[in-house]
């Protein structure tokens, strides 16, 4: 119901005055889309929320007093819209804020809705914030902003009064609610000023001498031109400056939303050798370049001159012609549509047992071709598992910039003769008919290694999602019997997975997170391999758990009134991992566990 009001002309003077704030959006601009981590390390998108009917943000900063004074009636707020379609965050984007320090603002004064950081301050930077304390109301029916200010105005800098007499953020969610457009548009919201250095006039002024040469072009060549060349999986080449300043407010769009690159681990959890990931002052750089106009500016065009092969078995930087060549069966991509995963096995071709050292896919045709995961194993002809497929071991896949580093050294994977190897393929038409034919390449071992690497497989084929759930959990786990260095983990879902992660749980039953996914892509099937391997003692028990979509509000769901269950078609579901290892030697073992009782012993006396 709507709540009488109470319009003053001290109100009406407050708004007028609000109207000149320093504010680059004002009421009515439009919001660009963006996607933020909040402070637990769950991923957050504006626009994922187009079927509320408003989304409100306090701005957030830990020791703002008007901050933790305005929370009581935020959150109150929220208890009383949530139920009408209002959604309810908090914006941090302090310089001198981290997700560990909120987390204690967060525990200390009991807050219970997500903090999303804005760590390289572009979100903040690109809505002008000026103070903490502040609100701004987002209407997800144009994206455009339709209140900014304060709660109310029970708050002032030196005193705060019993009760507010105008309820200016309830009075702006009651015409929203009711469809009706807003009366009060804008009040002056106090709080702390936040610090933008890179919004200041001589900051501004550098960002138009921002090297496209020197700064740009190397991020670009390090991180987005193995897809975005002529033949690359990417929709257009990054050929020259003129293609990159044509699409330039396309590459603002998908680093704000973190589309590209395709990265999708929680950067606060882990080291991965194989993170595709922008730095946070690399996202600065190219978008303060962006915002700049993308000036061109004086040096070389790196990207016209670039002259890299990819995935070249002849080239010199590469361990040369494999020692045999496997080919996976042609398909045929259509112009246009949705191709299913495509499932290939093929009878081992090389005739002996071979331990082997590095494997790759050499893709038939690039542009299509999104990723490949190859395992082995054997048909399973009887029992009640009759007619599957019995993985007993994984290969080196393909993903685009994938590096083929072969295994670990003195490390490999015995492939029999008898295995058949298993292609899961996808691909992703691009408006013209074409084959593919990739191939793999394997390289071999003269004598055994040293060492052999394990995979290990994980699935829970009794996962039930309700229908329209838009956070459904489920787990599984395995207890590693071994002393093992952890190499890599993958998580596997299809088009309803929205989140993923890997926790240890050690013998003496302490737990730590191995791997964090908050925005699980099935576009995008990541093996996230350690920088360094991960020691995991014997008794350890690996716990996977997914988090699925099956709401409306999942682009990619193909139907969110039903309830979906196991199976192998992307329109169905899986809880499936993947994770590479090898066990320790007895010796090994000994040494890892001297080394790990020092350092306990280290820690103890640093207490």
């Amino acid at each position: 119901m709507i709540r009488s009001r109470i319009i003053t002309l001290s109100a009406l003077l407050v708004g007028l005055v609000g109207m000149n704030s320093a504010w680059a959006i004002s009421v009515g601009d439009r919001v660009d889309n963006f996607r933020l981590l909040d402070h637990t390390g769950a991923s957050h998108e504006l626009y994922y929320h187009s079927n509320a009917k408003a989304v409100a943000f306090l701005v957030q900063g830990n020791g703002c007093p008007i901050v933790r004074n305005a929370m009581p009636r935020f959150k109150e707020l929220r208890d009383q819209y949530a139920a009408q379609g209002v959604e309810f965050f908090m914006l941090n984007t302090n310089l001198q804020d981290n997700r560990e320090n909120i987390q204690k603002e967060v525990e200390k004064f009991c807050y219970d809705i997500p903090i999303l950081k804005d760590e390289t301050q572009i979100v903040g930077e690109a809505l002008s914030l000026v103070r903490t304390g502040e609100v701004f109301v987002v209407d997800p029916k144009t994206w455009k902003v339709s209140y900014q200010g304060a709660i109310d105005d029970r708050l002032t800098y030196e005193n705060q009064k019993k009760e507010a007499q105008n309820h200016f953020l309830a009075d702006a969610l009651d015409n929203m609610v009711a469809g009706e457009a807003v009366e009060v548009a804008s009040t002056n919201g106090i709080g702390c000023l936040i610090n933008f250095p890179e919004q200041q006039a001589m900051a501004k002024a550098k960002h138009a001498e921002i090297s496209y040469s020197q700064d740009i072009a190397p991020i670009l060549l390090e991180n987005c031109v193995a897809c975005h060349r002529e033949g690359g999986l990417g929709p257009w080449a990054m050929t020259d400056y003129n293609m990159v300043r044509g699409f330039s407010q396309m590459i603002r769009e998908v680093v704000r939303t973190k589309r590209m690159p395709p990265w999708h681990a929680d950067p606060a959890v882990g080291h991965w050798s194989n993170d595709r990931s922008l730095s946070n002052e690399e996202v600065k750089t190219l978008v303060h370049w962006i915002e700049a106009g993308a000036p061109r500016g004086e040096g070389e065009d790196f990207l016209a001159t670039n002259d890299v092969k990819y995935f070249d078995w002849d080239a010199e930087d590469t361990m040369g012609p494999p020692d045999f060549v496997i080919d996976i069966p042609g398909t045929e991509i259509p112009a246009a549509g949705v191709v299913d995963y495509q499932y290939h096995f093929v009878e081992n071709t090389i005739g002996k047992d071979v331990w082997i050292r590095a494997a790759e896919i050499m893709p038939g045709d690039r542009e299509v071709l999104h990723h490949v995961i190859t395992t082995f194993g054997y048909d399973i002809t009887e029992g009640k598992h009759k007619g599957r497929f019995n993985r007993i071991g994984g290969l080196r896949g393909y993903a685009p910039g994938l590096n083929n580093d072969g295994f670990p050294a003195d490390t490999g994977v015995m492939l029999p003769a008898d295995a058949k190897i298993e292609f899961q393929v996808h691909y992703t038409p691009v408006g013209r008919a074409t084959v593919d034919e990739s191939k793999m390449g394997v390289w071999v071992y003269d004598e055994p290694p040293t060492h052999k690497m394990v995979s290990m497989f994980v699935a829970n084929p009794k996962i039930k999602i309700p229908a329209g759930a838009n956070n459904h959990r489920e787990t599984v786990d395995q207890v590693i019997p071994k002393d093992a260095w952890l190499y890599s983990l993958m998580p596997h879902a299809h088009f309803r997975g929205k989140a993923a992660e890997f926790r240890a749980v050690y013998p003496d039953g302490s737990t730590e997170l191995l791997l964090s996914v908050p925005n699980y892509d099935f576009n995008w099937q990541t093996t996230y391999e350690f920088d360094t391997p991960k020691f995991i003692p014997a008794g350890t028990k690996l716990v996977q758990a997914n988090w699925w979509d099956n709401s409306s509000q999942n682009p990619a769901n193909p139907d969110a009134s039903i309830d979906v269950t196991w199976g192998e078609q992307s329109w169905e579901e899986m809880l499936f991992g993947a994770f590479t290892m090898r066990f320790l030697t007895e010796e090994e073992s000994a040494e890892q566990k001297t080394a790990q009782a020092s350092e306990a012993g280290s820690a103890s006396n640093a207490r």
